[in-house]
């Protein structure tokens, strides 16, 4: 083996040496300052193995941040690790995903300070997916004194003395590294799995999401190549998906920095990682595909008819209440058919009662919606009723932070059901992340103002334009999406009417509609769509 002093090499021009030792620069230029406290993230990682349930295997997940932030994992700076999330994707009364990564950690640190506790849990018939080398950069042997040699020799190596501890430590490459992991995990009777990194928040000169195809995603492609090894080049998935967005989409995929995801970001990467399993075609990860679960993608359930395209439609239960009694509450989109000929068109009616934009997306009603637009669909977008309120961290915990700037803020939730950190949003970015959607999927987003409630000054019904009115109308501006005004057309309607006889058009509460109220409200849609001389307004009835 082919071993030489940090000094010495110091001592000498790069251009006599055989392989080039000078540490990777750090691109990341983020301070993770995880493993300054080993005893505190020892505590807060789970004891390796001590998910296993009976003789079930165990999925040991081995990585930096990006797949476990923080100490703690839980997302309470705003930033998730994909780690968190993979375990969605496996029946988990046959086996258990075990998150042992460590933010702050290279291929070197965690070899060394992690990798031997957690081959104690290691069973023979377990999984070890290991994605490692954000972190393998900066200085050999001070501060935080990762940084492994570039490439994938096994014979190079430094001798190094920590400046802060005086401790002497033999630095090899990271392929080296690689190396011991999958084959120490196979001496332990295991599977091991390389997994090439997450992408980071940057373009290439053709404004392509950068990739790793020539340093660690290739080098652990030749790992996996020379041990045959099972690969998955997770930084190609979620890059290909990336360069599929809007710029402003890529950015929220990630918070605060260019290399930490957001809950959208993570989830994006445990899903690509779980696409790129179950595509791999290698014997010894054919198993654990086995104990996958199912990994189609949410759909509203839509019965598409040929030739025809979809409207769907989403809010709250001003859109879909109850629908069903005729002395109950009805939401407009239930009259669909009353204005909108159903034989040019489908009407899907995906709104949720009780929702805001905000927990409708959280609950996923939003990515059904996404996943089934289709080129020369429509979608009306209507929300407001139930984001504003002082529940933004207790409670049914829907309101959004008020306005229409691309902001955010991480509140620790606490409902009845759970303790949780979520990163919450203005009104207006919910909006604007809804048509930006829409838009990516080739349908066509119509923005559509909140329905006014039965409420009265000075014989007039109730205006809005001061707070959500006006911030639908932000939204419109920046967005330069059609906007639909139906609070102020269904407004000008119940004012005609007078207060008493608009009585009638409300049912039980002073924001929920009666039959003829929803009947009111869907007409006024028709007449907004052909004020605006949207193309859906071609597909109304006459």
């Amino acid at each position: 083996m082919k071993t030489t002093t940090l000094l010495l090499l110091w001592a000498l021009p790069l251009c006599t040496m055989a392989q080039d030792f000078t540490p990777m620069e750090d691109v990341n230029h983020v301070t993770d300052l995880t493993l300054d406290s080993l005893e505190k993230a020892s505590t807060a990682r789970p004891t390796a193995g001590s998910s296993r349930r009976g003789d079930n295997p165990v999925l040991f997940l081995v990585g930096n941040s990006t797949m476990r932030t923080g100490t703690l994992g839980n997302g309470d700076n705003g930033q998730w690790g994909w780690g968190y999330f993979f375990h969605e994707y496996f029946q988990e009364d046959k086996i258990t995903v075990e998150n042992q990564a460590l933010g702050g950690t290279s291929s070197r640190t965690f070899y060394r300070q992690l990798w031997p506790d957690v081959k104690k849990g290691i069973r023979p018939g377990d999984y070890v997916m290991i994605e490692l080398g954000h972190n393998d950069n900066g200085p050999f042997d001070s501060g935080r004194a990762r940084a492994s040699i570039k490439g994938i020799s096994p014979t190079d190596s430094l001798v190094v003395t920590i400046q802060e501890t005086g401790v002497v430590e033999t630095v090899y490459s990271y392929g080296e590294y690689m190396r011991r992991f999958v084959r120490e995990t196979r001496e332990l009777g295991a599977h091991p799995i390389l997994v090439s990194l997450t992408p980071r928040n940057a373009y290439d000169d053709n404004h392509r999401v950068t990739r790793v195809s020539d340093t660690f995603g290739l080098w652990a492609r030749q790992i996996a190549e020379e041990l045959d090894c099972p690969f998955i080049d997770l930084n190609e998935i979620s890059a290909e998906k990336y360069d599929q967005m809007t710029e402003w989409k890529f950015n929220y995929h990630f918070y605060l920095d260019h290399i930490h995801t957001s809950a959208f970001g993570a989830r994006l990467n445990a899903r690509s990682a779980a696409e790129g399993l179950a595509a791999c075609t290698h014997p010894e990860a054919q198993p654990l595909i086995a104990l996958m679960g199912d990994l189609s993608l949410p759909t509203t359930g839509v019965k598409r008819q040929e030739g025809k395209p979809v409207v769907f439609l989403v809010g709250d239960s001003t859109v879909k209440n109850e629908d069903k009694d005729e002395d109950g509450m009805w939401g407009w989109g239930s009259q669909a058919a009353e204005v909108f000929d159903t034989t040019l068109i489908t009407v899907q009616n995906s709104a949720q009662a009780g929702r805001s934009c905000r927990s409708y997306l959280r609950e996923g009603r939003w990515d059904k919606v996404y996943n089934d637009i289709q080129p020369g669909d429509f979608v009306l977008i209507q929300f407001g009723h139930n984001d504003a309120g002082n529940e933004l961290d207790h409670g049914k915990a829907r309101n959004d932070i008020e306005g229409t700037a691309d902001s955010s803020h991480v509140y620790r939730v606490r409902t009845d059901e759970e303790v949780r950190n979520e990163v919450v949003y203005t009104f207006g970015w919910y909006l604007t992340k809804m048509i930006d959607d829409v838009r990516q999927r080739g349908g066509t987003p119509i923005l559509v103002s909140l329905t006014p409630r039965n409420e009265w000054t000075d014989g007039r019904i109730e205006r809005r334009n001061d707070s959500f009115g006006r911030w639908y109308r932000e939204v419109a501006e920046q967005t330069n999406v059609p906007f639909l005004d139906l609070h102020n057309i269904s407004a000008d309607a119940f004012d005609e009417l007078g207060q008493e006889a608009t009585q009638a058009y409300y049912k039980h509460d002073h924001t929920h509609t009666s039959k003829i109220g929803a009947k009111l409200n869907a007409h006024s849609i028709a007449k907004g769509l052909r004020d605006m001389n949207s193309p859906l307004a071609q597909y109304l009835l006459p």
